[in-house]
């Protein structure tokens, strides 16, 4: 079967923000280069200031994430035995959107978009869970920080955790189209492609 460019896995993309802490702690090179060495091909890439108006539609490009986002911080809260932010989930859900507003335009931050098979999964993997005090050792937010989300509830601000991901291949796709401009995202080969795609590794003998 010959495989399109839509159809491959290999052309799969997500969505990478390193967010403003990541910026201050000098972590871009250490971030960057734990998704590049795992295959990952970096397709896009800026820094900048993002405005309130750019993060917020980012947040509800799924009309439902304020009642989600409400509705998880909830249910985490009470399961371990700490005080949700609010016990409504719509109010709580604009509660952390004014929060991550605050948080996502103190600094500039650097957009990425990186592509290959099962981006989206491999990006999550390394980055790790959302509280960096649940993430496991060896992940990006297991490894350099040290905040959760009790300690960012009691603190009225945003748990710093370094970097956003994207949660799904649609949500990547969408976001990807809210940050970038199509002319900004490259189609380029790598010679490593040849290495991890290619089915017979043909061409490696001289």
């Amino acid at each position: 079967m010959i495989h399109t460019e839509k159809q491959h896995p290999k052309f799969e993309r997500t969505l990478i923000i390193i967010k403003p802490d990541g910026i201050q702690r000098g972590l871009i090179g250490e971030i960057t280069k734990r998704y590049e060495r795992t295959g990952l091909k970096l397709i896009a890439m800026k820094m900048m200031l993002p405005t309130s108006d750019l993060v917020e539609k980012h947040y509800t490009i799924d009309p439902e994430w304020k009642r989600l986002v409400g509705e998880k911080t909830i249910k985490s809260a009470q399961a371990k035995g700490h005080a949700p932010i609010h016990e409504d989930p719509a109010i709580a859900g604009d509660m952390i959107l004014d929060i991550l507003k605050k948080y996502l335009t103190s600094g500039p931050v650097v957009a990425m978009v990186w592509q290959g098979m099962h981006a989206v999964e491999i990006v999550r993997k390394i980055t790790g869970s959302t509280e960096p005090l649940s993430s496991g050792v060896g992940t990006i937010r297991g490894d350099f920080v040290i905040d959760s989300y009790k300690t960012s509830n009691d603190d009225g601000r945003a748990v710093r955790n370094l970097v956003h991901a994207s949660s799904s291949v649609k949500d990547a796709e969408d976001e990807i189209n809210h940050w970038f401009k199509q002319e900004e995202v490259f189609k380029y080969a790598l010679v490593q492609e040849k290495i991890l795609y290619d089915v017979n590794l043909d061409g490696i003998m001289e």
